[in-house]
């Protein structure tokens, strides 16, 4: 047994601690070893600068009147850090924002090297095959809600319930415990405690609305490669939130793909290997507006894509011919399952879960908990349902069936 899980999750005013962006806002959840939720913690970060993005994390200037410093809440940081499993979806980006603060004030950190933390995202690549890497579309997988996105403590929520879901449908228990007993041998720095309060961030505000272009990142497939390659689109994902690539955004991704060690070449190909998948998840819906194409070519011109490329990437098929996205509907409502067969259910059923699960299991049939690419059938309570899992498997092509196309198809197995 460990002391459990600290999911945490900051927002900054840039992407890159060496450019000089700080951490201002922290969002801590507890989780016990078993993965249930204890406590949540939160706080805005006065970081004695400009806010960067303040569209995205809906931030401003008035929101950190009386608002602590970092070295105001170091020492409680610490306190509620120490001796727990250190997560986050993107893990390396929070160690290094991390690692950075305390550098900031003389004090040497245990995340100065990022794989100390357990990273959600890239656990994504054994439990959600063919998942996305972003954490809204690894949520809607497990139809865990994911609301006010942008904010801290919202973000590491959703992340503990991914965690969890994960803990779940692991066969492997030994491997937590190896994460907690990591997590119990690291030395962490006497930080004194200054008493200053935690300032939960003001709500109540406009909500962020997401461009269509950063909607259409959540669902962007995994990069293959090593996991220089798999950082650098997860920083791509968030130089796009704002549907733009900034110039100094541009620079940070450089500077990643320097220290990191990844070749001209390879980043060059990372970079046109992203702008093909953006391309593909934008014209998901079969539509392509003005807005979205310029937002498409400034990316492009920022990413070095050549006009030549552009133009065949983003107008040589028609939409009909692009990624089979749409839900695939059963023309005679039956389904065939068997041994090979993987099930997930979503919805409210008439008969409860656990029934249904126990049938399919006598069958021999599967079921998971989440969508995936694997997944050979949803069934819905309602077969129009707007839920995550739903969503993810008219993403994958996979078929939606009712309640009672299950029903009647274990009927004539018995």
């Amino acid at each position: 047994m460990h002391n459990g899980y600290a999911v945490v999750d900051f927002e900054t005013t840039g992407l890159s601690p060496a450019y000089g962006h700080r951490v201002i806002e922290i969002g801590i959840v507890h989780v016990a070893p078993d993965g249930q939720v204890e406590e949540s913690f939160e706080t805005v970060v006065n970081p004695d600068r400009d806010l960067g993005p303040v569209h995205i994390h809906q931030l401003r200037g008035a929101d950190m009147e009386g608002a602590p410093t970092f070295e105001d809440i170091a020492g409680t940081l610490v306190d509620r850090l120490r001796g727990r499993v250190l997560v986050a979806h993107n893990a390396p980006f929070e160690a290094r924002f991390l690692h950075a603060e305390f550098d900031r004030l003389g004090v040497r950190s245990p995340f100065s090297e990022a794989s100390r933390a357990l990273c959600t995202m890239r656990l994504a690549l054994e439990f959600l095959p063919g998942s996305g890497r972003k954490l809204a579309d690894c949520c809607s997988a497990y139809d865990i809600e994911l609301t006010d996105a942008h904010e801290a403590l919202a973000d590491a929520r959703a992340t503990s319930q991914l965690l969890a879901a994960y803990m779940a449908t692991s066969a492997d228990r030994s491997r937590w415990d190896t994460w907690g007993a990591t997590a119990a041998g690291l030395t962490w720095p006497r930080v004194p405690s200054t008493g200053a309060g935690w300032l939960p961030r003001r709500r109540g505000g406009a909500a962020f609305t997401r461009s269509r272009v950063d909607r259409a990142t959540d669902r962007m497939p995994a990069v293959d490669g090593s996991g220089a390659a798999f950082q650098y689109a997860a920083l791509l994902d968030a130089a796009l939130a704002d549907g733009l690539l900034s110039t100094s955004e541009t620079a940070a991704l450089e500077a990643l793909a320097r220290d990191s060690g990844l070749t001209a070449d390879q980043q060059r190909r990372l970079d046109h290997r992203y702008f093909d998948d953006l391309v593909e998840a934008v014209w998901a819906d079969g539509i392509l507006t003005i807005q979205e194409h310029i937002q498409l070519e400034r990316v492009a011109a920022l990413l070095g894509i050549p006009n030549d490329r552009l133009e065949y990437v983003v107008h040589s098929r028609k939409p009909g011919e692009r990624r089979a996205a749409a839900a695939v509907e059963s023309e005679d409502e039956s389904v065939s399952l068997d041994e090979s067969s993987i099930v997930s259910l979503t919805g409210e059923m008439r008969r409860g879960r656990a029934a249904i699960e126990a049938d399919l299991a006598r069958h021999g049939i599967r079921t998971a908990p989440a969508v995936t690419k694997k997944t050979t059938v949803l069934i819905a309570a309602d077969v129009d349902s707007l839920s995550g899992k739903a969503k993810k498997a008219r993403q994958y092509g996979i078929p939606i069936l009712g309640e009672d196309v299950l029903e009647e198809a274990l009927a004539a197995a018995r």
